[in-house]
C-alpha cells in the first residue's frame, strides 16, 4: 500500500468536504452545541443554583464527556457516506477507480478524509468544554476537574476507535445503497448504542470510570477489526465499475 496515494485521495475529498456546506455545518455545530450547551447546564443547574448535588457533579461531568464519543460515532457517517455514495451519484467515482490505485489505498484515503475533520472538530469542542466547565465548577469543587484521565481516555482512545467504527460501517452501507441520505440515515444507527451507554450512566447503572472506558474501548476495537475485514471484502472495484448506477 502506498500511503502517498491514500493522502492524495484524502486531500481531494477534504477539498470537496469544505465546499459541502450542509456537512460542514453539522461537523462544526455538533461539537459547539455540546461544548457550550452542556457546561451551561452544569452552570445553571449546578450546586450553586440549588440543583445538582455536589456529590453528583463529578459523575455528571464524566457522563457529559461521553457526548464526545457519541459525536465521534455519528459525525464521520455524514462525510464517509457523501464521499462514497455522493461520488457514485455524481459519476465521479468510476474514473477514479479506473486509475492505477488499489482498493486499500482508496479506502484508506477516504477513511482519513472522514476521520480527520470529525476528530479535529471534536478535539476543539472538547477543549472549549473543559475550559468552560473548569470555569464554572472550580469555585464549587475547589480544584480544576479537567483535564483528567477519564477525558484523556475518551479523547485519545475511545473516540478515535468509535470514529473508525463509524467510517467502516459507512463503507459497508455505502456499498449497498445509491442514495446519500439513505446511507447517512443507516450510518446514524451506529450512534444509539453509545447513547444507551450514556443514558445508563446517567441513571447510575454504570459509572464511566477509567476501567469501564477501557472495557468499552476493547469492545469497540474488536468490532473495528471485524468490520475492517467485512468492509474490505464488501468494497469490490469490479462491481462498482459494472453494476453501480
Amino acid at each position: 500500500m502506498r500511503i502517498s496515494k491514500a493522502w492524495i485521495i484524502a486531500a481531494k475529498d477534504l477539498r470537496i468536504f469544505r465546499r459541502n456546506k450542509t456537512v460542514l455545518r453539522l461537523v462544526i455545530l455538533f461539537p459547539l452545541i455540546v461544548s457550550i450547551g452542556l457546561p451551561m447546564v452544569i452552570h445553571f443547574a449546578g450546586p450553586n443554583h440549588g440543583g445538582i448535588a455536589l456529590s453528583r457533579l463529578p459523575t455528571l461531568l464524566n457522563a457529559f464527556s461521553f457526548f464526545f464519543i457519541i459525536g465521534a460515532a455519528y459525525l464521520p457517517t455524514f462525510i464517509a457516506s457523501y464521499s462514497l455514495v455522493g461520488e457514485k451519484v455524481e459519476k465521479s467515482l468510476e474514473p477514479l477507480l479506473a486509475t492505477p490505485i488499489t482498493d486499500s489505498e482508496l479506502l484508506l484515503g477516504k477513511s482519513i478524509a472522514s476521520f480527520l475533520p470529525s476528530i479535529v472538530a471534536l478535539y476543539i469542542g472538547a477543549a472549549i468544554f473543559m475550559l468552560l466547565n473548569d470555569l464554572f465548577t472550580h469555585q464549587t469543587l475547589g480544584y480544576y476537574y479537567f483535564p483528567n484521565w477519564t477525558m484523556g481516555i475518551i479523547l485519545l482512545l475511545v473516540a478515535p476507535l468509535a470514529a473508525i467504527l463509524s467510517v467502516e460501517m459507512s463503507v459497508i452501507i455505502s456499498s449497498r445503497t445509491t442514495d446519500v441520505r439513505a446511507a447517512q440515515l443507516l450510518g446514524g444507527l451506529i450512534a444509539p448504542p453509545f447513547v444507551a451507554i450514556y443514558v445508563v450512566s446517567e441513571i447510575g447503572s454504570i459509572t464511566l470510570n477509567t476501567n469501564n472506558l477501557f472495557i468499552i474501548a476493547a469492545v469497540i476495537l474488536l468490532v473495528d477489526v471485524i468490520l475492517f475485514f467485512i468492509s474490505t471484502k464488501t468494497f469490490q472495484r469490479e462491481e462498482i465499475l459494472t453494476k453501480w448506477t
